[in-house]
């Protein structure tokens, strides 16, 4: 592995880091995470109820999570516009509201097309808790802000395996009741606010006392360009091994609920994995970290293409995987301290990846078959990889 970015001396040199969140406000926001995490879950085992209920066909009635989707992509960039301008106390409470008020219109509207408007509502709130906590956590705790985001993005990853178990244990047909509940839910952290220090240090001045982030012979255009592309595929792997993972098991000879309790433990294994990072990133670099985590990620795709080792193989795709959205964010903004936009760009992109690994993977998979998905992947994995070298060699400190 590479070496830790800073030693136990330039530890003792550098100054006290500026507290940002009490540790009430650290444990809101972990729940403020689960919360969203089981919001994102929520739409897809409710979807038979959505049909019945307002006589939709499949497409139509999927596009509660893209409109869901669309507002978070607008969240993220209107609350950072925001970003700086207005405290972040306001920011986080504003969305947090915004998210409480799309979820209990989504439970109580009579229409389809109200309906996805307060996804789209729900969503504007959890783009701007996606992106205001993510960017707080990885400026405000020093050099634990690898560790804590990994804990902070794991609680995502509970919200988002308890959010269908919710719907299963209830039924369907009652998912006005979980809207309304989850809504209930979001109010309460609000009083957890005053914990987050108001005016939190921006990247360049939270790495003042870095090293790192010469961008050798390489335009911040260039560094940027490939760090957005790193997210936007690693984000598309993630979406498609939980989309198509069940198909293709069942296609190379396992059965249906054997495929879905193996997809199950996929989402499971990229929680545990950003627990299980959180002391590593305490001794490693993040650069060190995303270089196994993209390596592993790809020999583990190429496994998967063997059926008997398949399901084993998948499992460890979630956890390879796992750290790779909350290492980056650190390493970016070490990387280009003076973008300040640039956070917001990958958690975007992040979205992105989402939206359009469905449809890419699945024309892909037209052309050359449902057990192709993991070689299809793996060479989308080899890229990630690819970028994650380049990154490395562009951003490495004098």
């Amino acid at each position: 592995m590479l070496p830790v970015t800073s030693s136990p001396m330039a530890a003792t040199a550098a100054p006290p880091h500026p507290r940002v969140f009490s540790p009430t406000a650290v444990v809101a926001s972990c729940v403020g995470f689960m919360l969203i995490g089981a919001l994102q879950a929520l739409y897809g085992p409710a979807i038979p109820a959505f049909r019945e209920e307002f006589g939709l066909s499949p497409s139509a009635a999927g596009l509660g999570l893209s409109a869901h989707f669309v507002g978070g992509m607008a969240g993220v960039l209107l609350f950072d516009r925001l970003y700086g301008r207005i405290g972040n106390r306001l920011i986080l409470g504003a969305s947090y509201l915004l998210m409480a008020a799309g979820a209990a219109g989504f439970a109580l509207a009579p229409d389809w097309p109200l309906a996805l408007a307060m996804a789209l509502l729900a969503g504007l709130g959890f783009g701007g808790i996606d992106y205001g906590l993510n960017q707080l956590f990885a400026v405000g705790f020093g050099h634990r802000s690898t560790a804590m985001l990994n804990i902070l993005n794991a609680h995502f990853g509970i919200g988002a395996i308890l959010g269908p178990v919710l719907i299963g244990a209830v039924g369907s047909a009652h998912y006005p009741a979980v809207f309304l509940g989850f809504a209930l839910l979001n109010l309460p952290l609000l009083l957890c606010l005053r914990g987050v220090r108001d005016r939190a240090p921006q990247p360049s001045e939270a790495h003042a006392e870095s090293s790192g982030g010469q961008l050798l012979g390489r335009s911040l255009g260039s560094v940027l360009a490939v760090f957005v592309a790193l997210y936007v595929l690693h984000v598309g792997i993630e979406a498609g091994v939980g989309g198509w993972e069940p198909t293709h098991l069942e296609t190379v000879g396992h059965g249906a609920g054997f495929a879905a309790t193996a997809t199950s433990v996929y989402w499971l294994m990229m929680t545990m994995g950003r627990f299980l990072v959180a002391p590593i990133a305490l001794r490693f670099s993040a650069q060190a970290i995303i270089t196994v985590s993209c390596a592993g990620m790809t020999v583990c795709l190429l496994l998967a293409a063997i059926p008997g080792l398949a399901p084993y193989a998948y499992a460890g795709v979630g956890l390879f995987i796992a750290p790779i959205f909350p290492t980056c964010l650190p390493w970016l903004h070490r990387a280009a301290p003076r973008a300040r936009r640039a956070g917001a760009l990958v958690i975007a992109a992040s979205m992105v990846g989402g939206v359009v690994a469905g449809p890419a993977l699945g024309k892909a998979i037209e052309w050359s078959g449902v057990r192709s998905v993991p070689l299809l992947l793996g060479a989308v994995s080899a890229l990630c990889l690819a970028a994650t070298v380049w990154l490395i060699r562009a951003t490495r400190p004098r």
